[in-house]
Order: C-alpha cells, then sequence, then structure tokens
C-alpha cells in the first residue's frame, strides 16, 4: 500500500501544476519529500491523471534489460527511465542497473531474486553432533570443572599459608 493516497498525489501535483507551488512548498504540505512529489509531476506531465496510479507490479527479466538498455542508449537518467516506462521508482531501476553491471545482464533474467521460501513452512533443524563428540564434550567439561575446583584449593592453601607466616612475624 502506498504511503500517500491517490487523492493526496493529485493535490500535490496540482498545487505545482496550478497554484504554480514550488516542489518544496508542495512537499511541505503534504509531510513529504521534495523529490517524490517531483517524480509524481513527471508522471502527471507524461502520463496524464492515470500517472498517478501507477502501482508496484513483477517485471520480466526481459523488459528489467531493455530498460538499462534504453536508458544507456538514449542517455535517460534513473528517474526519466521510472517515469518513460511506467515504474513507480527510480530505486527499482537503479537496482536493475547495478545488478547488469556487478553480475552482468544474464543476472537480470534471474526471475527468483531475493530470500529463498522455506518448503513446508518447516525450518531446517540443525543437526544433532554425533554421540562420540558429545561425549568428549561432556569429558573435557568435567575435567575443566576438576581443575578448577582444585585450582581454587591451591590458592586457598596459600592464601592460607601467607596469612600463618604474617602471623608469625
Amino acid at each position: 500500500m502506498s504511503k500517500y493516497k491517490y487523492e493526496q498525489r493529485v493535490e500535490a501535483v496540482k498545487n505545482v501544476t496550478e497554484k504554480h507551488m514550488s516542489l518544496q512548498q508542495a512537499a511541505n504540505i503534504l509531510g513529504a519529500g521534495k523529490e517524490v512529489v517531483r517524480r509524481w509531476v513527471k508522471r502527471y506531465e507524461e502520463y496524464g491523471i492515470e500517472g498517478l496510479l501507477i502501482k508496484n507490479k513483477k517485471y520480466s527479466g526481459e523488459f528489467k534489460l531493455s530498460v538499462i538498455e534504453y536508458m544507456h542508449t538514449h542517455h535517460l537518467s534513473l528517474c526519466e527511465a521510472a517515469v518513460k516506462f511506467k515504474i513507480p521508482t527510480e530505486v527499482t531501476v537503479m537496482k536493475w542497473e547495478r545488478i547488469y553491471y556487478d553480475e552482468g545482464q544474464e543476472a537480470l533474467l534471474i526471475e527468483n531474486r531475493g530470500r529463498k521460501k522455506i518448503e513446508n513452512n518447516i525450518k531446517p533443524q540443525n543437526p544433532k553432533p554425533p554421540k562420540e563428540a558429545e561425549e568428549d564434550l561432556i569429558e573435557e567439561v568435567q575435567r575443566l570443572r576438576m581443575e578448577n575446583a582444585y585450582l581454587k584449593k591451591l590458592n586457598a592453601l596459600v592464601q592460607e599459608r601467607i596469612q600463618r607466616e604474617n602471623g608469625k612475624k
């Protein structure tokens, strides 16, 4: 769901186009960012009032690739490309362009990006360590406990000896 209702977007665009307010003034009235209002105005100028109804949708890999290539051949900015292809935000185009440069055009054709789904809503369980490893760990803990107890008793004896020697002098 969009943060701003359709009526709010129309009002902001009318403030800029008909009342000749600055983008910043229209944004301040709505409590939005100046760039958000700029995007709405560009869509309005390109597609009319229907341009404010553009929604998020899933795009095919071929479409993503065609947007990036068109943007490069016609020297369009991210914002201009988003408006031209009715993409809700230029950030989407920016992500596609980054993937295009970092991973190559084949990466745009991969449809399943993002988190992988867990089948049957069952989380994978951590496998239990083998029985031998568990027994070894138990033995090590017991050995360390005995060592700790021995050192405590030794420390107590040393402290007692120091007190006796200090008392005789």
